[in-house]
């Protein structure tokens, strides 16, 4: 699969970092907020960005493994959960409201039929995946056209004025996929990326990881993303990439969220390294496979905040520091606009 993602500009680069040094503060003063407007104008190619028509998507989809017991809810909270937030009673709907964040769902695979309604983006490519403890969670021809699906969506958003996207899931099971595919894409044990999910006692995540050994000696360890993907993943994980990928190709600005989507971006990553100058990881999840997956991709978290829900949520509560570091850039004064001296 080929992407068409630019490299950041980094002869605009030096012009962002004078913009910022003029500002009426000691060099340095806002710390990570001037790394983060820094990014955002070399996203949008300018040093007077704009945060328009901000969105989150959320990518739904069962998996296959989830009625073998690896989470500690049965499969039908997935479609439950999609119900809750399509009714707006979720926090992710909290979030999305009080920020001004436009939010969609999307059905990846959900066991279950919605029909029309409204909110709701119907991209189904089955009832879910099977069971990866008993053969592939998909094909590979699904693999891709998951993919696929989710760069068309983000295309969609960015022709529709969108300049920067939230990314969160939903799905039980998914952080189980999550963990096998952290295990094959980076140099970490899988006990050491397996965590309690939706909130295993001590019994149930010794049942997880039973289950999730079985799972490899089935399938083994595959280093190539997409066999991993076919191999482990999920519907909502394979498009969570795909939409990483078409952000980052119609330079959009990719706010990341927790475990199972930075999961994604392992993939996104593995596919297209340029697609980690694109993307703004949110926070550090309390499952402890997170701190490793970012630990490899070198990425330094906005927020810890002992999240561990998804839905987006970490992406939504990170908007406001980066609305804040648009709008130093683009409304703090100078020291020559506000008459204050420099620093000799």
């Amino acid at each position: 699969m080929r992407f068409s993602i630019s490299a950041l500009d980094g002869a605009l680069a030096l012009q962002v970092k004078q913009k910022i040094r003029q500002k009426t503060m000691p060099p340095g003063a806002l710390g990570a907020l001037e790394s983060l407007a820094l990014q955002v104008a070399l996203v949008q190619g300018t040093d007077s960005p704009r945060l328009d028509d901000p969105q989150m998507l959320v990518f739904a989809a069962d998996h296959g493994a989830a009625r073998d017991g690896i989470s500690a809810y049965p499969q039908e909270v997935t479609w439950q959960m999609v119900a809750n937030f399509l009714r707006g009673g979720a926090a992710i709907n909290v979030f999305t409201r009080r920020f001004g964040i436009g939010l969609q769902i999307v059905d990846a695979g959900v066991a279950h039929d919605f029909g029309a309604v409204p909110g709701l983006t119907g991209a189904k490519l089955a009832h879910g995946t099977a069971s990866f403890i008993e053969g592939p969670a998909m094909s590979r021809a699904q693999c891709e056209a998951a993919i696929a699906a989710g760069r068309s969506i983000a295309h969609r958003l960015a022709e529709g004025g969108c300049r920067v996207v939230g990314l969160g899931e939903m799905g039980i099971g998914n952080t189980g996929s999550a963990s096998l595919l952290t295990h094959c894409l980076i140099d970490a044990p899988l006990s050491a990326v397996t965590g309690r999910g939706t909130g295993l006692d001590d019994a149930g995540l010794a049942r997880k990881q039973a289950l999730l050994e079985r799972a490899l000696a089935r399938g083994g360890r595959p280093r190539e993303p997409l066999v991993a993907l076919a191999e482990y993943g999920g519907f909502e994980i394979a498009m969570l990439a795909g939409a990483m990928l078409g952000a980052a190709e119609r330079r959009v600005l990719i706010l990341v969220d927790g475990f199972i989507v930075t999961a994604a971006a392992l993939v996104a990553h593995a596919l297209a390294p340029v697609v980690l100058e694109y993307c703004v990881f949110a926070h550090c999840s309390e499952e402890p496979g997170h701190a490793r997956q970012l630990a490899h991709l070198g990425a330094r978290p906005l927020l810890d905040l002992g999240l561990r829900l998804g839905e987006g949520t970490g992406a939504a509560l990170a908007f406001p520091l980066l609305q804040a570091a648009v709008d130093f850039l683009n409304e703090m004064a100078s020291f020559e606009q506000a008459g204050v001296s420099e620093r000799r």
